[in-house]
């Protein structure tokens, strides 16, 4: 299962000839900065797509999540783990698992790999 969206998640990585710079692995060589606000944009198990924004604070290694969607909040909390956030939250027993872009964006799949999700810094 988890490998699915791992998969996914990887296979939303942008298409480079080549081997990625270092700073572009799935490795960070130092820890990113992921916390603050986001635009969310994704697409339902369903197919239907949804936007909103997102809260991301942290706590040591731990961080909190706040997505507001259609006026509800859902929260989560997450590890990163290189380039990968994977966090457990309120709507579904299965994690949403992101991968950190080098623009700061993250691209996610949630749903067992039936949804999608991508959060855009706000700055």
């Amino acid at each position: 299962m988890r490998t699915l969206m791992l998969t996914a998640c990887l296979l939303a990585l942008p298409l480079v000839p080549g081997p990625l710079p270092a700073q572009e692995s799935l490795h960070l060589e130092e820890s990113a900065d992921i916390t603050g606000a986001y635009r969310v944009a994704g697409r339902n198990p369903d197919g239907s797509a949804y936007t909103g924004t997102l809260e991301m604070t942290a706590s040591g290694a731990q961080y909190q999540l706040a997505w507001t969607i259609a006026g509800q909040v859902y929260r989560g909390t997450g590890r990163l783990e290189g380039r990968v956030l994977t966090v457990d939250w309120q709507g579904d027993s299965n994690p949403v698992v992101y991968v950190l872009m080098p623009d700061g964006a993250l691209h996610g799949t949630w749903a067992d790999g039936h949804a999608l999700d991508r959060l855009e810094p706000l700055r």
